[in-house]
């Protein structure tokens, strides 16, 4: 079982820049997928970004593609989530998702383990 805590959210002007992580409890990090989805008010859940278990495999949502990074840190059982460009649009609570030995999927149903949200706000 994994734990995972996200951080580093908060409220950034339009075009900025902001990194939030996420990191999990545990010594077997090495061996989930991490995506990184996000909600808006009204909306459901949307997938952002993933990174395969072994860090060989990313994918991002159109969405996001270009100006949003997803990486990790297996010695700081960590992974994080840069996003560059920010728009008002991309005001969400971001939450951070493992899967065991996961290739990196798209899907929400795929991933076992999630944080707890933290809000990320982009003001115009």
């Amino acid at each position: 079982q994994v734990q995972l805590v996200e951080s580093g959210g908060g409220l950034v002007q339009a075009g900025g820049s902001l990194r939030v992580s996420c990191t999990a409890s545990g010594r077997t990090f090495d061996e989930y997928a991490v995506g990184w989805f996000r909600q808006a008010p009204g909306k459901e859940r949307e997938f952002v970004t993933t990174i395969s278990y072994n860090g060989h495999t990313t994918s991002y949502a159109d969405s996001v593609r270009g100006r949003f990074t997803i990486s990790r840190d297996n010695v700081k059982n960590t992974a994080y989530l840069q996003m560059n460009r920010l728009k008002p649009e991309d005001t969400a609570v971001y939450y951070c998702a493992a899967e065991h030995y996961g290739l990196g999927s798209r899907a929400r149903q795929s991933y076992k383990y999630w944080g707890q949200g933290i809000q990320v706000t982009v003001s115009s």
